[in-house]
């Protein structure tokens, strides 16, 4: 009965409208007052918040599938299964987390300690779950990922959108060195 893209576009909006939910719950709670709902009411409100802070930092992560391949995240390993590559990476094995610009299409490099390198396309079918992977990931700057994950904004001549560069973008992430017991 609801088309699907109205079913896609509510699925990708529901944890925001989960926050929204319960705000309306704190602010209702807040409203019949007294001394214990008001509290509770305001602990609603700033779960609410929360919620929607990880809300909204995920629909900034979301990338409509348009690239080959499938994205899958099992036990701590991030798999990417392409047409032409493909390959695995265990979290531990993480090292460096980088965003990759290539022939007009952006990848996640993701480089592992005996110095091999996976290329996941952001925009794969399964990447969306290379966020909670990436925010598990010890020392990670959430808001610096999503602002690497931003479109550049460099116009080209005459007002003409740029011609897109091969890049190696900065580091996103980095595991921090252990140092070795003598």
């Amino acid at each position: 009965m609801i088309r699907p893209e109205a079913l896609a576009a509510l699925a990708r909006w529901r944890e925001a409208m989960v926050a929204a939910a319960v705000a309306l719950v704190g602010l209702w709670l807040m409203a019949l007052g007294g001394w214990l709902l008001i509290p509770l009411g305001a602990g609603l409100l700033a779960l609410a918040a929360a919620l929607a802070v990880i809300a909204l930092r995920r629909l900034r992560f979301v990338q409509r599938a348009a690239a080959p391949g499938l994205v899958d995240l099992d036990e701590g390993q991030i798999s990417y299964f392409g047409p032409v590559s493909g390959g695995f990476v265990s979290l531990r094995e993480l090292v460096e987390l980088r965003l990759l610009a290539r022939g007009g299409q952006r990848f996640w490099r993701l480089k592992q300690a005996d110095g091999q390198a996976l290329l996941v396309p952001v925009d794969a079918a399964g990447a969306n779950g290379l966020f909670d992977a990436f925010a598990a990931l010890p020392g990670m700057d959430m808001q610096g990922l999503l602002q690497a994950l931003d479109p550049p904004v460099t116009p080209g001549a005459a007002g003409l959108p740029a011609v897109p560069q091969d890049t190696l973008g900065p580091v996103i992430w980095r595991r921090a060195v252990q140092p070795a017991l003598t």
